[in-house]
C-alpha cells in the first residue's frame, strides 16, 4: 500500500500553471480516503456560479480533486493546493494564491462533511461540499459559490 504521507508535497509550478494541469500528484497512492471523509475525487467543470446571488457568465473553472487518507490536492486556477486535513497550518496549504500570487498559509479540515479552508487558521475562507452528484465550491468573504460537475473521475 502506498499511503498519501509517503508522496512529497506539491506546490504550485513558479508563475503557475498556465496551458495544461500538471500530473496527478496522489496518482501511485493506494491508501484508503479517511473515515468519514467526503469523496470528492475526480475532474470538475464548473456548471454554475453566482457571486452575490447573482449568476455570473463565467463557466471556464475546471478543477481536479485528489484524495488519499487525510491528504487533499486541488489543482486548478493555475495553482496546485495540496494538504493534510488536520486543522493545522503546518501541514496545510503552505502555497501561493490563485487569486493573486502571494504566498498563503491555509488550515485544512473535515466539518461537518465539508472540506474546509482557514487561512492562518482563522475564519473560513473556502469550503467543498458535495450536494448529490455536484462539487459545490465556496469562496466565503466573495460570496462566490460555484456549483461544478464531475467530467470524469
Amino acid at each position: 500500500m502506498v499511503l498519501a504521507k509517503e508522496i512529497p508535497v506539491a506546490h504550485t509550478p513558479e508563475g503557475g500553471w498556465k496551458d495544461e494541469m500538471p500530473a496527478p500528484i496522489l496518482a501511485e497512492c493506494t491508501e484508503p480516503l479517511a473515515p468519514g471523509i467526503t469523496d470528492m475525487r475526480g475532474l470538475w467543470k464548473a456548471c454554475s456560479v453566482e457571486l452575490n446571488g447573482e449568476p455570473v457568465d463565467d463557466l471556464s473553472h475546471v478543477e481536479r480533486v485528489e484524495q488519499g487518507g487525510n491528504r487533499v490536492v486541488i489543482t486548478g486556477g493555475g495553482v496546485v493546493h495540496d494538504m493534510f486535513c488536520d486543522g493545522t497550518l503546518e501541514n496545510g496549504v503552505n502555497d501561493i494564491s490563485a487569486f493573486n500570487w502571494q504566498p498563503i498559509n491555509v488550515a485544512a479540515a473535515w466539518e461537518d462533511g465539508k472540506h474546509v479552508l482557514r487561512p492562518n487558521n482563522l475564519m473560513i475562507a473556502v469550503t467543498r461540499e458535495m450536494d448529490g452528484d455536484e462539487l459545490i465550491w465556496t469562496i466565503v468573504p466573495l460570496k462566490r459559490v460555484t456549483r461544478m460537475r464531475r467530467v470524469r473521475e
